[in-house]
């Protein structure tokens, strides 16, 4: 019995001692899981941020728009010489069309003035006038005027993507250590605004041998959105930062890819707002891979 008995707790603390299996193992396509994730990202972002020709910002009152010389905004492109007027309101903006201007809201012309949900909700009011898109821009407490246009300038010479190759060594499973009630951060982007984010605690993980550990923002439950700068910063990769989504797991871990990191619209096109990375996310470690950095300098333009 007492042969037994030791012969059974042997067993046990090798157990013990056995490493627990990965419960997020590397995906046996995970090359190819990448390869789709980008191939969807550089679509998304030819067509949703790549197309931005102008911000411009709104005054109190009224705020006349169109290509013609004199408008209080002076658009470009194909759009009417009077496109019509916005005008903001404390933190509303109404656009009241100007006379036989066609614009359109939901597939619907819109013949009177209709108050308009700007973006800082998933439902905001595109405004269509051909191929141009206009949407009102909340950067802090500031509204603009943000102009899509698929044949501008911009959206001509965009220079395109570059990644590094995908490496599975890369692709880590952090733990995430919740706050003990979330936190509501105040947040600085590349135009000198200050944005609100929320954050219920940090994300701990091993890379290269190394422990670090980055804050998240949350953007819906279970939904991480990271901002972060790592040693590349500026040199391989974009100087400002670079972004990472991540899903929060029901073990409490999430899936760090890092080869999915990728530049914000502010590296290619100086008509948008981006979150500078909080002290907490400025990494010491060089993070090669995800987005290399833009193939050009594109300086932000002061405001109007």
């Amino acid at each position: 019995m007492r042969l037994s008995a030791a012969l059974a707790l042997l067993v046990l603390s090798a157990s013990a001692c056995r490493k627990p299996p990965d419960a997020h193992p590397l995906p046996a396509d995970h090359v190819q899981q990448v390869q789709q994730w980008r191939d969807k990202h550089e679509a998304d972002y030819r067509r949703d941020w790549a197309s931005i020709a102008g911000l411009y910002p709104l005054k109190a009152g009224r705020n006349t728009a169109g290509t013609a010389p004199g408008n209080d905004i002076r658009l470009t492109g194909a759009l009417p010489a009077q496109l019509g007027v916005f005008v903001l309101e404390g933190e509303q903006v109404r656009f009241e069309p100007a006379a036989g201007a066609q614009v359109a809201l939901k597939d619907r012309p819109v013949t009177g003035a209709v108050v308009l949900q700007d973006d800082s909700a998933p439902t905001a009011d595109d405004l269509i006038a051909g191929d141009v898109r206009l949407v009102v821009h909340k950067s802090g407490d500031i509204r603009s005027l943000r102009v899509r246009d698929p044949d501008g300038p911009l959206a001509k010479g965009f220079l395109g993507f570059q990644w590094f190759p995908i490496d599975p060594s890369y692709r880590v499973v952090g733990r995430f250590r919740r706050d003990a009630d979330p936190k509501s951060l105040q947040v600085m982007n590349t135009y000198g605004d200050v944005d609100t984010y929320t954050s219920e605690g940090v994300i701990e993980f091993t890379l290269g041998g190394q422990r670090l550990r980055l804050r998240p923002f949350t953007t819906r439950p279970k939904r991480f959105y990271i901002v972060f700068r790592d040693a590349s910063s500026g040199n391989e990769t974009y100087e400002a930062a670079r972004f990472l989504y991540a899903d929060l797991l029901d073990d409490g871990t999430t899936v760090l890819d890092f080869n999915e990191a990728y530049n914000p619209p502010c590296a290619f096109n100086p008509f948008t707002t981006c979150p500078i990375p909080i002290p907490e996310n400025r990494l010491g470690v060089k993070i090669l891979a995800g987005e290399k950095a833009y193939p050009v300098h594109v300086p932000l333009p002061s405001r109007r």
